[in-house]
């Protein structure tokens, strides 16, 4: 049993070992440069330095060790929902100047350094603290809203629910 230990051992380490293969650089008669493992005539030896590997450690350990570091609730874990309050979803509304007005909540209450950041159509529109976003000139039709929690550096930490609304607006035409 140990001598196969042994041997699966020796064999894992050899194995794990970094390949290194020569590489030849040639140039043939219309001036085209080829690189090769396999040297013919005039081939120039050429040194590759090794590629180096970075392995990055899995985003949950560091969330994970960054609440443990802080000793409070972690962003992610701060925040139970976040809910527009206007416009509600599938609402439809005529708005002629095609202004809107969001209104989002948080449960609980935003935290200290965090802001509510409004998307339309998957497009950043406005952020704030107060929990009301105002934009103007919204085209005609049905778009998606969403709301995002952004922390002091700018991280997004919650994604709320997103909705979807109707805009009606004149034209030329009626």
């Amino acid at each position: 049993m140990k001598a196969q230990f042994l041997i699966a051992a020796v064999a894992s380490a050899f194995l794990s070992l970094p390949v290194q293969a020569e590489v030849y650089r040639q140039v043939d008669k219309d001036g085209n440069v080829t690189f090769t493992d396999d040297p013919q005539g005039k081939a120039e030896r050429v040194n590759v330095k090794p590629a180096t590997t970075i392995t990055m450690p899995k985003p949950e350990t560091v969330e994970q060790q960054l609440d443990e570091e802080d000793g409070e609730i972690g962003d992610q874990e701060a925040y139970e929902s976040v809910t527009f309050l206007a416009p509600a979803d599938d609402e439809a509304f005529h708005s002629g100047s095609g202004n809107v007005e969001f209104q989002v909540a948080s449960d609980p209450g935003l935290r200290q350094g965090h802001r509510f950041e409004i998307t339309l159509d998957g497009q950043p529109v406005g952020q704030t603290t107060s929990g009301t976003v105002s934009v103007s000139n919204v085209f005609r039709g049905t778009h998606n809203a969403g709301v995002n929690v952004i922390n002091a550096d700018g991280e997004r930490v919650f994604t709320g629910e997103s909705i979807s609304f109707t805009i009606h607006r004149p034209t030329v035409n009626n």
